[in-house]
């Protein structure tokens, strides 16, 4: 995967108020942990940052901060405004590009499974996954076909076919996807059924009254 460049400026001011005027100026502020060194304060452009972040947040991204020269790091959290979507925080890990890390993928699910043209309803209990691989090597999402599933059938973890290079940490049992049976003809079913049963109840009712 191609790396993403983006630039930010050292943060020498922290608390409330600084904090405040950044955003202000469309600034978003971050810190990036290094490794084997202490971790730097950033401010970051905004409309950039968050570029980025639709882009590819699992791609590797040179950072330069001020002078210096790029530094490879991965996104590792982001914290956004609840109404608006704005980016209000981010952090990010410096990575070593010969060492494998883990971090957890994008699950997406292609194909229109034979369950659900039947009636079934399509369920996605896992919607990311934990890989270990080279920073350059990891994906940006990983697809799983669920095209051949049926009303009952299930994929999970060791089903999931990844690219060379990636290893599936997470627990190979747990459950990506299935098709489930449809609740609503039960529901309707046991509905008509109970309706039934009321309907004969006052019959027998009548009856009794009637002798």
């Amino acid at each position: 995967m191609a790396h993403v460049s983006l630039t930010a400026q050292t943060r020498t001011e922290f608390g409330n108020g600084p904090t405040r005027r950044l955003r202000r100026q469309g600034l978003v502020p971050g810190i990036v942990y290094q490794s084997g060194g202490d971790s730097l304060p950033l401010a970051l452009p905004g409309h950039d940052l968050k570029r980025t972040l639709v882009e590819g947040r699992t791609a590797v991204i040179d950072l330069v901060v001020g002078d210096a020269r790029p530094q490879p790091v991965l996104v590792k959290d982001w914290q956004l405004h609840p109404v608006r979507g704005d980016v209000l925080h981010v952090d990010f890990q410096q990575v070593d590009l010969k060492v494998e890390i883990e971090a957890p993928i994008p699950i997406s699910l292609v194909g229109n499974s034979v369950g659900v043209r039947d009636g079934g309803v399509l369920d996605q209990p896992l919607r990311e996954v934990v890989v270990s691989a080279l920073p350059d090597s990891l994906p940006d999402h990983i697809e799983v076909d669920v095209s051949e599933l049926q009303v009952g059938d299930s994929l999970t973890v060791a089903d999931i076919q990844v690219p060379q290079g990636v290893t599936i940490t997470s627990e190979p049992e747990t459950v990506v996807a299935s098709v489930l049976a449809p609740t609503v003809e039960a529901e309707a079913e046991g509905d008509e059924g109970g309706a039934a049963v009321e309907g004969e109840s006052e019959s027998g009712a009548g009856e009794t009254s009637d002798e």
